[in-house]
């Protein structure tokens, strides 16, 4: 589930302001394959896509303000034109990069969470793929199999198990590549 806080006329302006977050419930059984047999993990991730509409000024740079109030006209401006001025991962460009990287070993199978609170997205693993899937969060259906591209819908969670076979630097992607 992706949830929000619901003020009377500024639901996007929050969402977009990356007030937002997920609840994945895990069966009590555990998870299982598309023939009832258990899948297991070692680790969890969660990344949480937010694509942010950032007022500029008449020169092309980005606006500052005293307040996140004194923002709300202009960045409510900026998403009516539905085109981000940033989408990305836990909040800011590079934040799950260097020393904030997320790491496994190999031979240890990861489930990797990923939501998005507005618009699709299309989450990819360079070097690897989604042996599991639940593209829809909801892990009472069977897992979709082998992916190397998933599609989470905008205001959902999604999530995908993969065992990671060899070593080296996996790159995790939002692959509507024409943002990137």
């Amino acid at each position: 589930f992706v949830y929000h806080c619901a003020p009377e006329g500024m639901i996007p302006w929050h969402v977009v302001s990356g007030m937002h977050g997920t609840v994945m419930v895990l069966p009590r059984e555990g998870l299982k394959d598309g023939d009832g047999k258990p899948l297991y993990y070692d680790k969890i991730f969660y990344i949480g896509e937010n694509d942010l509409y950032v007022p500029k000024d008449e020169n092309g740079k980005y606006r500052t303000y005293d307040s996140v109030a004194e923002s709300y006209a202009d960045t409510m401006e900026v998403m009516r034109k539905l085109i981000p001025t940033h989408v990305v991962f836990e909040g800011r460009a590079g934040a799950l990069t260097g020393k904030n990287a997320l790491t496994a070993k190999v031979g240890e199978t990861v489930m990797i969470v990923h939501s998005e609170a507005n618009r699709d997205t299309r989450p990819h693993l360079i070097g690897g793929h989604g042996d599991y899937v639940w593209e829809t969060g909801k892990f009472s259906n069977p897992p979709q199999k082998d992916l190397e591209t998933w599609l989470v819908r905008g205001g959902s969670a999604g999530a995908a198990l993969y065992t990671f076979r060899e070593p080296g630097i996996y790159a995790y992607v939002n692959h509507n590549l024409i943002e990137a």
